[in-house]
C-alpha cells in the first residue's frame, strides 16, 4: 500500500512543500519548522491500480483525462474539471483511462486546517448539513479556481526567496476557493461540515472505523489518527468501548474472517493468509490454530 504523502518520489512527481513556522517545545526551546507537502504534480499515466492510505486529507483537481477512484462506500469516474476532496484514510485508485491524465494533488496538515478555520470562523456560523456518509466529495471547478491552479503551475521550480510565504498563502486562497466550490455542490456545505468537525477536535465512530479498516495494512498509530485520537487515547477508548486492547481485538477478527474466508470461498491458505494481512502463512497457521485449536487446512 502506497502512503501519501511520505511515499511520493522526487523522480515521479514535482513537488511544492510548505515550511512551517517554527513551534515552541514543551521546555520553552524552540524547534525547527518541518517541511510539509503542499500541492504534487503529475503528468504521466500510474501503472496499474494502486492502493493508497492519504496521510493527510487531500484534493485531487484534474486537470485533463480520466482516472477512476474508489473508497469503501464509493466508486467515481472522474473527468478533467472536477475537484475531489478524499478525507484522511485508504483508498483504490485505478489506472488511467486514458494517456492524458494530468492532476494537481493538494495535501492538507491538520494544524493548519485548524488555523485556517479558527482565522475565518465567521464563514461556519450557517447550519451545517450533517457529515456526508462518503469519504469522498466530488465538486466542479469554476473559473476562478482553474484560473488559481495555473497560476500554481508557475512556482515549480520557483527560487524566489519569499516561495514558502507565497505557498502559505496560496494554502489560504485554496481553501476559501473549495468553500466556494462547495456553498454550490449538491448537496451543498458538506465540505463546510468537515472541516468544522476538524477545528472542534470531533472524533471518530469506532464501530464504523473498525469495520471499514479491518483488513487494511494500517499501524496502530496510522489509526489513532484516522480516529481523531492520540495513540493513547485511542487504546484507551477502544478498550472501554470493545473490552479488550486494539492489537487482540484486531488479531481475533482478521481470524474470524479467515474462518468464514476458508468455509465459504475457493481462496487457499495462502490467499488468505495475505488477504488478512499475514506476511509469514506460517505465522498465520500458527495463529489461526491457537484461537482455533485446528489448522486452517482442518477448517475446509
Amino acid at each position: 500500500m502506497l502512503r501519501v504523502p511520505s511515499s511520493i518520489q522526487t523522480s515521479q512527481f514535482e513537488m511544492l512543500s510548505i515550511r512551517r513556522a517554527d513551534e515552541l517545545r514543551a521546555d520553552g526551546s524552540r524547534s525547527d519548522g518541518s517541511e510539509m507537502t503542499f500541492v504534487a504534480y503529475r503528468s504521466d499515466v500510474y501503472p496499474a491500480r494502486n492502493e493508497i492510505f492519504f496521510e493527510e486529507h487531500a484534493v485531487v483537481v484534474v486537470l485533463e483525462g480520466e482516472k477512476k477512484f474508489s473508497s469503501p462506500t464509493q466508486e467515481l469516474h472522474v473527468h478533467k474539471g472536477q475537484v475531489l476532496f478524499f478525507q484522511r484514510g485508504c483508498y483504490s485508485m485505478n489506472e488511467s483511462i486514458d494517456a492524458n491524465y494530468r492532476s494537481l494533488v493538494f495535501f492538507m496538515n491538520e494544524k493548519m486546517l485548524k488555523e485556517f478555520v479558527g482565522q475565518h470562523l465567521s464563514l461556519f456560523k450557517a447550519a451545517s448539513p450533517p457529515p456526508p456518509a462518503d469519504l469522498i466529495l466530488s465538486m466542479s471547478a469554476s473559473p476562478t479556481f482553474v484560473t488559481f491552479t495555473q497560476s500554481l503551475l508557475a512556482y515549480f521550480g520557483g527560487k524566489s526567496p519569499y516561495l514558502n510565504e507565497l505557498l502559505r498563502l496560496k494554502f489560504q486562497e485554496l481553501l476559501l476557493h473549495l468553500l466556494e466550490l462547495d456553498a454550490k455542490a449538491t448537496p451543498a456545505g458538506q465540505l463546510q461540515t468537515i472541516l468544522l468537525q476538524i477545528y472542534q477536535g470531533q472524533k471518530a465512530d469506532l464501530d464504523y472505523l473498525m469495520s471499514t479498516y479491518l483488513l487494511k495494512p494500517l499501524s496502530m498509530s496510522e489509526l489513532a489518527r484516522l480516529s481523531g485520537r492520540s495513540l493513547s487515547a485511542f487504546k484507551r477508548d477502544f478498550e472501554e468501548h470493545f473490552h479488550m486492547p486494539p492489537g487482540q481485538w484486531i488479531r481475533h477478527k482478521r481470524l474470524e474472517h479467515a474462518q468464514f474466508m476458508l468455509r465459504n470461498t475457493p481462496k487457499n491458505v495462502s490467499e488468505v493468509s495475505m488477504e488478512i494481512g499475514y506476511e509469514s502463512v506460517s505465522h498465520f497457521i500458527k495463529a489461526y490454530k491457537q484461537q482455533y485449536g485446528f489448522t486452517p487446512k482442518q477448517a475446509v
